[in-house]
Order: structure tokens, then sequence, then C-alpha cells
């Protein structure tokens, strides 16, 4: 192979590493992390529906099928039966009627996973502060929309 033969193949080699990468960038440029914020606030403000409603449903539709939360003091709970396992406990044993989330940042690349950390404040039907503390939610892109993947989350007491 003589020289100009190497010279060829090394500029088809770049140009094609080029056309990667920009189409690369492009795909990244074309996240809107505001959207994610939006959906992740519509589902924040659903989530205590729930409680105020007393409808578990609304509640389990927030997790993938594959979540994990994690309570503190408490083992994991994982799989389908998680959240209404979950709910079951915040309404039954804790009274939770009412609850108010502030997320304070959602980050990451938007292709399969973002991040939201923030502080929650959870009521009885008396408007009681039940309990109020921190919060970790990775949150994963699914078919529909941004459902929470896994969720920690500790009280401040």
């Amino acid at each position: 192979m003589n020289k100009f033969t190497i010279l060829a193949v090394l500029q088809a080699l770049v140009s094609t590493i080029s056309f990667f990468t920009c189409d690369a960038q492009q795909l990244k440029g074309k996240f809107d992390l505001q959207q994610v914020k939006d959906a992740i606030e519509k589902s924040n403000a659903d989530y205590f529906n729930a409680f105020t409603k007393g409808d578990s449903s609304l509640l389990i539709g927030q997790y993938t099928n594959d979540c994990w939360i994690m309570p503190p003091n408490q083992p994991t709970l994982c799989g389908p039966e998680a959240a209404l396992d979950f709910f079951r406990a915040a309404y039954n044993q804790l009274g939770v009627r009412k609850g108010k989330f502030i997320s304070i940042d959602v980050f990451g690349d938007g292709q399969d996973f973002v991040t939201e950390i923030g502080f929650y404040h959870l009521f009885d039907a008396k408007n009681m502060t039940v309990e109020d503390g921190k919060y970790i939610v990775l949150w994963k892109k699914t078919a529909n929309n941004w459902k929470r993947f896994r969720d920690f989350f500790s009280p401040n007491q």
C-alpha cells in the first residue's frame, strides 16, 4: 500500500469519526432538561393526589415495575408490588393524606435517566406534619413518561 492509499484511508476514517461525533452532539443538544423538570413537577403533584384521594393507583403509576423504594431503617421494597406496599404503609400506618415535594435540582444527560434531589413534607388529615426530610430519586425514561426507578428518602427527625 502506498502512502497515498494510506492517506485516503485515514481521511475517510477521520470523516467517519467526525460524522458520528457531530451526530452524537446533535442528539445530546436535542435533550431539553426543562421539559424533564416540567414532567417531574407534574408527577410530583400527582404523587400526593394519591394520598388526598386515597387512590393507590395514582401512586403506583409513578414507579417503574422494577423500582426500588428505600425507606430509612426498613428493608428495600422492590418490584411491581413495591409502590403498593409503600402506599399502604404511608397511608395506613403514618396517616399521610397530603404532602409536598420541594425539588432542588434535576440533573443528568436525559438519555435514559435523570436524578432529582429535594425535600419533602408529609401531613395527616388535620394538616399536622407527619414527617419532613430529604430525598433522591433516580428517574427512568419510559415509553410513556419519566417514572421513579430508585427512590431514597430520609426523615429529618
